[in-house]
């Protein structure tokens, strides 16, 4: 029955737009063909986050030509989560579904993430059967994906990716939140427990490359923990409570050795290194706090996480 009740729901196809006025018509052609096999309901919505081409005419021509196209046009980039959460709260159907828009991850491979959720799921993850990135974007993938464990709490984090569907109602969990940073895949854990993933195919990038570098995902990893995980912090607690332990060792050392023996533990090199150790994990301690204090401050100053310039209305 919850599988039937699934298939009846509305579909709302949220797709971040970057620089891809080449790919977006058929992007939309090969949805127009899934999702009416899916439901009689359902929507597209292309959210132009600051694309630097012609994206955005190019979306406005589409939505004028199918009715179940809408376009949402951002007035900056703000980065593929926060143009997520735009099209998110958007969406006007029980069944929510993200998608990259260079047709690495296929529309037809979207049936299986609907079926899979219609077995009691609320999250469904489209995890690719093999990565198509280089050695060091696939180490930085990695690393984030451990940091979004830290921050997420749930295992199916190493199975995460932008393929996602879940139902609309998690969203009430974080409507309230407004801070600059964004990350979708934590926001649905406030929501929800029940999370599963589903191999699928992924192809080739059509046009264009990647936003996401080694660097990027560093910036984003160090984000997630920063801004959704207190773990960092428990790291600097626990680096602190080892070293102070290795202070007191060397204390009894240094006492011990004059009291049995009569000498003193040579002196520049040994105190040296011992005072070069307790600095780095001190400025270690302040930089992990002052992370925390940025955010903070980012927070107070209340920026957007996203604004509208314009869109287009359903018909």
């Amino acid at each position: 029955m919850r599988g039937d009740a699934e298939s009846a729901a509305g579909i709302s196809v949220v797709v971040p737009v970057f620089n891809s006025e080449s790919i977006c018509a058929e992007l939309i052609a090969r949805l127009g063909k899934v999702l009416p096999a899916l439901t009689s309901r359902y929507e597209v919505l292309l959210i132009n986050d600051g694309s630097c081409d012609a994206s955005w005419p190019q979306i406005r021509a589409l939505a004028e030509e199918y009715a179940w196209v809408r376009g949402v046009n951002l007035m900056r980039n703000y980065g593929q989560h926060n143009a997520l959460l735009c099209g998110i709260r958007e969406a006007r159907y029980e069944v929510i579904v993200t998608i990259d828009d260079d047709l690495q991850q296929p529309p037809e491979e979207l049936p299986r993430l609907v079926g899979k959720l219609g077995e009691g799921y609320d999250v469904v993850y489209g995890t690719p059967q093999r990565e198509r990135h280089g050695v060091c974007r696939n180490i930085a993938s990695q690393v984030t994906k451990l940091a979004l464990r830290s921050a997420m709490g749930v295992e199916i984090a190493r199975s995460v990716s932008a393929f996602r569907a879940f139902r609309a109602e998690i969203r009430d969990a974080f409507a309230e939140y407004h801070g600059p940073f964004v990350s979708i895949d934590v926001l649905l854990t406030w929501g929800t427990t029940r999370f599963a993933a589903v191999p699928v195919r992924f192809d080739a990038r059509q046009s264009g490359t990647s936003q996401y570098t080694f660097r990027s995902l560093t910036r984003h990893a160090l984000n997630m923990l920063t801004g959704f995980s207190a773990l960092p912090l428990q790291v600097a607690s626990v680096l602190g409570f080892a070293l102070t332990l290795f202070g007191g060792a060397i204390l009894v050392f240094v006492l011990t050795r004059y009291i049995l023996v009569g000498d003193r533990v040579p002196g520049f090199p040994f105190l040296a290194s011992v005072i070069a150790i307790f600095s780095g994990a001190q400025l270690f301690a302040l930089g992990i706090i002052g992370e925390y204090l940025a955010r903070m401050h980012f927070r107070m100053m209340a920026r957007p996480t996203y604004t509208v310039r314009a869109s287009t209305r359903g018909r």
